[in-house]
């Protein structure tokens, strides 16, 4: 969306992360000009996807940019009411298949009925916007919300080369051979 919007011509946002840059103008955009309407609200699973929402917020920049008369490119008047709206869709729709998994893990007796704990990292963990919405909904269940500080949130890669390493160090999950392993590229 950062992209599609151009914030890097942006003068407040040159310089910041896509996600940053959203985080950083939606604070005083107005999230109630545009509604996107959530993504997979017909499916009662865990799942997350963000593609219909993307599809969404492409047809009502290219609306807007109609409306105002501009080239794709060009910053919106708008650009700071549809970051605060995008925003909100994403936080609404994390939070919601989040709650989904907490009750499903409770239900299964997945995690403990006391003492509870909800993690949340990755570049995600780093929106305070979105992780205010997640420590809310942790409060309203018991849960624990353990986030690392913004600035080790930035790059899932690395978290997830970490992760590997624990695990090699640990010897879980390691396969000692790759005999029998077929590879498919996609």
């Amino acid at each position: 969306v950062a992209r599609r919007l151009s914030l890097t011509k942006h003068p407040e946002c040159h310089s910041m992360a896509g996600g940053k840059a959203i985080e950083h103008l939606a604070q005083t955009g107005n999230q109630e000009l545009l509604t996107f309407r959530l993504p997979m609200q017909q499916y009662r699973n865990c799942d997350f996807s963000f593609s219909g929402l993307q599809n969404l917020v492409n047809n009502a920049i290219v609306q807007k940019e109609k409306e105002e008369g501009i080239q794709e490119g060009e910053i919106l008047s708008c650009v700071k009411d549809v970051a605060a709206a995008v925003q909100h869709a994403v936080a609404i729709h994390i939070i919601q298949r989040t709650y989904r998994a907490m009750l499903f893990c409770i239900k299964n007796s997945i995690l403990p009925s006391k003492n509870a704990t909800l993690v949340v990292s990755g570049g995600v963990a780093s929106n305070q916007y979105i992780r205010k919405g997640l420590q809310n909904l942790a409060d309203v269940n018991d849960f624990a919300l353990l986030c690392p500080p913004p600035r080790l949130c930035t790059d899932n890669g690395v978290m997830i080369a970490w992760n590997g390493i624990e695990r090699l160090r640990a010897g879980l999950g390691v396969l000692h051979s790759t005999d029998g392993i077929r590879y498919e590229p996609r």
